[in-house]
């Protein structure tokens, strides 16, 4: 991932297997879809994602892995919840090479901000 101002907001951390990103997890929610990147109070960016899943027995957590490997074109096998499970704020760690770490990069710069 490039060094730049746009990328200082973006929920994505390179790191030597691929990437951490930080998401904003809504259950329950009318339909699934990756809303955009939010900002919190501290400027942490967030990855807001709404799934229709309720938060039980991991359910909205398979939900958000199985709509980011969708959305990416990315198998399920390369997104797992590495901190945040039972949480509404999530990390994933996504196992890429260093090519789609900036292709999703790029793809999370172009998401509205909310």
């Amino acid at each position: 991932m490039s060094a730049g101002a746009e990328t200082d907001v973006l929920p994505l951390t390179a790191d030597a297997e691929g990437a951490r990103l930080s998401v904003r997890l809504t259950p329950r929610a009318a339909r699934d879809r990756v809303e955009g990147i939010a900002l919190d109070a501290d400027g942490r960016a967030w990855l807001r994602v709404s799934v229709t899943a309720a938060p039980e027995a991991g359910k909205a957590n398979a939900a958000l892995v199985a709509l980011l490997a969708k959305t990416w074109k990315r198998p399920k096998s390369a997104i797992r919840v590495v901190a945040g499970a039972t949480d509404r704020r999530k990390t994933l760690h996504i196992t890429a090479d260093t090519a789609t770490v900036d292709t999703l990069a790029r793809h999370l710069a172009g998401l509205p901000r909310r």
